[in-house]
């Protein structure tokens, strides 16, 4: 049975239950499968020798995640082997849905929605609300995880900064 914790995040002030275990600087990133728009089965091996960023947010139909996945897209056109993930509970087709009308076209979307598989291995799933809470990784390209983010109020922006820097050091390395 999954870890549930309490006191990591809150959501609209309110406090909510993350399922699943910590992740911290210096793990091995957990495998997961996601699928991809078009249904598709994706893993965290899909992309070894890369460094990923994965960006975590609850709904692309809302502002925070909208501007996140934007902010994120814009950035990935200047790093050089880095690809972005950002992985939601969003259904694969309002994702492609979504990447065609915001001209999203840098950053790979991928659904949870089937098993939590990502939330759980993450830490991520929110129980009380069937979401993922907002959080950023950045895993090397030997899956090593080196800059880990639960953003504490979820309705809240990451620190994008911070993120991309360790992603550019990772890549650099």
């Amino acid at each position: 049975m999954a870890q549930e914790r309490t006191g990591v995040v809150t959501f609209k002030g309110n406090p909510v239950t993350l399922v699943g275990n910590e992740v911290k600087v210096g793990d091995t990133a957990p495998d997961f499968t996601v699928l991809d728009n078009d249904l598709s089965p994706v893993t965290l091996a899909d992309s070894k020798g890369s460094v990923r960023i994965i960006s975590v947010v609850p709904s692309l139909d809302t502002g925070v995640c909208d501007q996140q996945t934007r902010r994120f897209n814009e950035e990935a056109a200047s790093l050089e082997g880095v690809r972005v993930l950002t992985i939601s509970v969003d259904l694969p087709f309002a994702q492609k849905r979504w990447c065609g009308a915001a001209g999203v076209d840098r950053v790979q979307t991928l659904s949870d929605h089937r098993d939590l598989s990502f939330g759980t291995a993450y830490g991520v799933v929110i129980k009380e609300l069937r979401l993922l809470a907002r959080a950023v990784f950045v895993v090397d390209k030997n899956d090593k995880v080196v800059y880990v983010e639960y953003v504490p109020e979820v309705t809240q922006h990451p620190n994008y900064e911070a993120a991309i820097e360790a992603a550019k050091k990772a890549a650099a390395s």
